[in-house]
């Protein structure tokens, strides 16, 4: 009997939800997907919450320390307590330490969602900076493989550490279920959305093409997952691009069920920023058949295809005048298309694969 054993650290602790979500489902995935005789175990950090059940988990592993200490812990390389087998980490919250994969078959594998602590570092806070770092260092030191959403993020991966041919692409999905609620014209009001508005996300350095692009198409702009502290200088970038004040909307990371509200009544989401970062609201767009623009990029172009319209920042205006007009039906067509590419069982087949491999 084979078990994969798959960390999820934000059981009872949230600290990143868009990973938190990929983690569930994920293992829920593999779950669904999993090979004859082979079974998935979790491991959980311990505190108040570590007891409750963990759905597609046909056991779970729970640890002595709380989600911090183990941070800390495993940062030190210190993993006692674990034990070894099959591990897959969908993030690099994993237990990376020195291991025997070929007697003892122990295998241990890392996930990489977003480079920007070594592409922008000054766009993260600098522990997360330290202790993202600090993890990908052990990966390369004691990791079997490390996994990244797109290719072009798995190349800027080798350019930063030397895992030769140990990186891996396996792609996430929107949340199982992500569908437009029943209430979402309620909730749109509640939001504050009018009639005709973008989605957007990005930051004040790369939004102010999409604050001209609405002003063009005569739109309020919303902008999701704003970190805090952000709005004063995205306003200010609506300002300078002409979009008055009340029709500039900035958001921090909403519900799922608000998020999907919001982009069914969009003209099109506007994917601003090319960081090489998986663009969890791209794939929430496509799954519900959104049009897309999207900032021309390596994981925008991974992502999209031709599922929508990769354009320079330049091209945004005319982009969402396509979006708003004679476009919109086969932009939302291809949107839809798009998103079957991507699901969360198709990802854990892949993982199953990848351990098998390994």
């Amino acid at each position: 009997m084979a078990v994969l054993r798959v960390v999820l650290d934000q059981v009872n602790d949230i600290v990143d939800p868009d990973l938190a979500e990929a983690a569930r489902s994920l293992l829920t995935g593999l779950a669904a997907t999993a090979p004859q005789r082979c079974t998935v175990e979790a491991i959980v950090p311990g505190g108040a919450g570590a007891d409750a059940p963990i759905p597609g988990a046909d056991t779970v592993h729970r640890l002595a320390l709380g989600r911090r200490e183990l941070a800390a812990a495993w940062q030190l390389g210190v993993i006692a307590g674990v034990g070894g087998g099959m591990i897959h980490a969908p993030s690099l919250f994993a237990p990376l330490a020195r291991h025997d994969r070929a007697n003892d078959y122990d295998q241990t594998v890392a996930t990489v969602w977003d480079l920007r602590a070594w592409t922008a570092p000054e766009s993260l806070p600098r522990a997360s900076v330290l202790w993202q770092r600090g993890m990908l260092k052990r990966a390369v030191k004691h990791g079997d493989a490390v996994v990244v959403p797109t290719h072009a993020m798995a190349q800027q991966l080798a350019d930063i550490a030397p895992f030769r041919d140990r990186i891996r692409v396996i792609p996430g999905a929107a949340p199982e279920g992500f569908a437009i609620p029943h209430d979402a014209a309620e909730r749109r009001i509640a939001l504050g959305a009018p009639g005709r508005y973008l989605v957007a996300t990005g930051t004040a350095a790369t939004l102010e093409p999409v604050f001209a692009a609405a002003v063009a198409a005569d739109a309020d702009a919303f902008v999701l997952d704003a970190p805090e502290g952000a709005a004063p200088a995205i306003a200010e970038a609506a300002r300078e691009a002409g979009l008055d004040a009340p029709r500039v909307h900035v958001l921090g990371r909403q519900e799922a069920e608000d998020r999907a509200a919001l982009l069914g009544g969009a003209i099109a989401l506007v994917a601003s920023d090319p960081a090489p970062v998986w663009p969890w609201r791209m794939l929430e767009a496509l799954a519900i058949g959104v049009p897309v623009i999207a900032a021309q990029g390596g994981a925008h172009a991974d992502l999209l295809a031709d599922g929508g319209l990769l354009v320079d920042p330049a091209g945004f205006a005319d982009a969402v005048q396509e979006a708003a007009g004679e476009g919109a039906r086969r932009l939302s067509v291809l949107a839809s298309d798009r998103s079957r590419a991507y699901s969360w069982n198709g990802s854990a087949e892949r993982v199953w694969a990848l351990h098998a491999d390994l």
